[in-house]
């Protein structure tokens, strides 16, 4: 799989160690893209050393099941998180960063690190997910009319339109991780979606969250007696 300028084509090409940009609600997922405002100087500390080495950060959810005791500026992260490269940058001229992370594979947090960076820094491995590496892995297994139902049903509900074009000529991989990534779901759906094991499963996934939010939005509808 080419990335920007690399290629990943197994594991072991995989930083073992990476910088970590923990937020809330972001879903990041192979060959997917996600981009980001920088503005906080840690992390454009984190930028500028990603930027110096392999480009690559670590995306990952805090987690949110309100660990107590935890600290808000260091809360405890989940332990799956999604690895992205750098592949565009550019200087806003007022101290930000713009930047789109392309995704290359998942990980698993092995430990938090600390050397002495402003930002967080976790030993991770991507041994378990080298099925991400494959661009064609699944694609076949998706049950793309449910997928597509369910995503006509959530428009209909909220008086939504789509690019029904660019819908219809996706890959079944590009469709369920943009569906994914962009669905308006909190950070317990988002994770879902992310540590489901393969194309097939995230599709089911987000065809059942889908189908509990209409479910939920259709018993929030006043009714007349």
């Amino acid at each position: 799989m080419r990335i920007g300028n690399t290629a990943y084509e197994n594991v072991r090409e995989i930083p073992d160690s990476v910088p970590v940009f923990p937020l809330s609600g972001a879903l990041l997922l192979p060959r997917s893209h996600l981009p980001l405002n920088i503005f906080e100087p840690r992390y454009l500390a984190m930028i500028d050393e990603a930027l110096a080495t392999h480009r690559v950060i670590g995306m990952v959810q805090p987690r949110f099941d309100g660990e107590a005791g935890s600290d808000p500026e260091a809360p405890p992260l989940c332990e799956i998180g999604s690895l992205g490269r750098i592949t565009s940058f550019q200087e806003s001229g007022d101290g930000r960063y713009l930047i789109q992370l392309a995704g290359i594979c998942r990980f698993k947090v092995l430990e938090e690190v600390d050397e002495g960076d402003i930002f967080r820094r976790c030993r991770i491995s991507a041994e378990d997910f080298a099925c991400d590496l494959d661009g064609e892995s699944g694609e076949e297994d998706v049950d793309r009319d449910a997928l597509i139902e369910a995503f006509q049903s959530y428009l209909d509900a909220n008086d939504l339109e789509a690019d029904w074009k660019s819908v219809r000529s996706a890959s079944n991989e590009a469709l369920v991780n943009t569906l994914a990534m962009m669905s308006p779901y909190g950070p317990a759906e988002k994770q879902a979606l992310l540590e489901a094991p393969d194309l097939r499963a995230r599709a089911a996934t987000l065809v059942a969250i889908t189908e509990i939010e209409l479910a939920r939005q259709a018993g929030d509808k006043p009714t007349l007696n």
